[in-house]
């Protein structure tokens, strides 16, 4: 129904940038809202940021806050994560994933609310 995957990750010196892509597949991207998650080896998935599906809504977790920024190009199926100002403890696999609209109000941040997922991009961030 919908496919994602992820690309642009690498490594990057501290300070550099990034911009992820997450391409999806399926004829119903328009309608979902996006968000992005990462994991870091030895802890737990945590949620990055999300973007409505017209794009005028954004939500970014603190740590990413005026560092991030994403977009969205519903003609493309594709949600882009600019990632200036990187950090070390960015390093992470990143994720994007997909929630299908069910009336839901405010920007899903939890991982169980979220219907499909993409395998993953690894970010690396050098001292």
């Amino acid at each position: 129904q919908v496919q994602l995957v992820e690309s642009g990750g690498g490594l990057v010196q501290a300070g550099g940038s990034l911009r992820l892509s997450c391409a999806a597949s399926g004829r119903t991207f328009s309608s979902v809202v996006v968000g992005w998650f990462r994991q870091a080896p030895g802890k737990e998935r945590e949620f990055v940021a999300a973007i409505s599906w017209s794009g005028t809504t954004t939500y970014y977790t603190n740590s990413v806050k005026g560092r991030f920024t994403l977009s969205r190009d519903n003609a493309k199926n594709t949600v882009y994560l600019q990632m200036n100002s990187l950090k070390p403890e960015d390093t992470a696999v990143y994720y994007c994933a997909a929630h299908r609209p069910r009336g839901t109000v405010v920007l899903p941040r939890n991982i169980d609310e979220y219907d499909y997922w993409g395998r993953g991009t690894q970010v690396t961030v050098s001292s």
